[in-house]
């Protein structure tokens, strides 16, 4: 039985040894339990302060996958792991950003981490930077930029209603369509691999005419933005109703997208 829910599993995906689990666990469930006792105010431009920490934890995964992380840390940045662990540290973040300077919340929950992320980076195109994959990963940001524009745009004008969920809904189109562009560039120009076994199905249709650049991954790219789409038209009436659970939910699905898609950004930018 586990191997079979593992087959439907992204590649890779591991536990890492008891002793760290159950500080990660503890870790999350302390964390989890001072933010509900705090209760911080949840806004959208809270929410939306959390993106660099949504990349930070696919940057240490990188890391992880070039074994350039100290081994004392090592086994916390693995999949999923690293996200429970990120979690934590944010989590924690937001709590004594709270506490500090209730007024500057989002300022300091950016700041954070952006200052936790850079270093991350560095330390990954120090390892060894390959040109090649440099060039396609800047491609599909400049690629992904535009495309999220048009699809955000689409999206508010056919559903107006949209607009209420503001920059978190655009990042939640902006992290798929990333995370779209990437893969597809990925598997067509680079000869990487899809982990996930649903995504790796659209990427594997024979039938499908290629197109410049994406390949037969235009289809993955428009699978995922139709997705994500429908998911914030979905969360307009949440948010409305209930901002805080809604941006926060919202947010999740952003990081779903932009996740992967800085991973990817930064993978082949080393390993190309």
């Amino acid at each position: 039985m586990v191997g079979g829910l593992l087959s439907f599993l992204p590649a890779g995906t591991t536990l890492p040894p008891l002793p760290y689990l159950v500080v990660v666990l503890l870790a999350t469930g302390g964390v989890v339990a001072a933010l509900r006792r705090r209760r911080p105010r949840v806004t959208g431009r809270r929410v939306l302060a959390l993106a660099p920490w949504m990349a930070l934890g696919s940057a240490a995964h990188v890391l992880y996958v070039l074994d350039a992380l100290p081994a004392l840390v090592f086994p916390l940045a693995g999949s999923p792991t690293v996200y429970l662990t990120v979690g934590s540290l944010a989590g924690a973040a937001w709590i004594a950003a709270d506490a500090a300077r209730p007024d500057r919340v989002a300022e300091s929950l950016a700041v954070s981490g952006a200052l936790l992320l850079i270093p991350v980076v560095a330390v990954a195109l120090a390892t060894d930077l390959s040109p090649t994959g440099a060039r396609w990963s800047t491609l599909a940001v400049a690629l992904s930029l535009p495309i999220s524009g048009v699809a955000w745009a689409a999206l508010t004008r056919l559903r107006p209603e949209t607009t209420i969920t503001g920059g978190v809904g655009a990042l939640a189109v902006f992290g798929h369509a990333l995370d779209g562009v990437s893969t597809a560039v990925g598997t067509t120009q680079l000869g990487f691999g899809e982990r996930t076994p649903v995504s790796r199905i659209l990427l594997e249709f024979g039938w499908i005419p290629p197109i410049p650049v994406l390949g037969e991954g235009w289809v993955f790219l428009l699978v995922k933005l139709a997705v994500a789409s429908a998911v914030v038209w979905l969360f307009a009436a949440y948010v409305r109703e209930t901002p805080a659970e809604g941006y926060l939910l919202l947010g999740f699905v952003a990081a779903m997208g932009l996740g992967p898609g800085a991973h990817n950004l930064l993978l082949f930018s080393v390993a190309a």
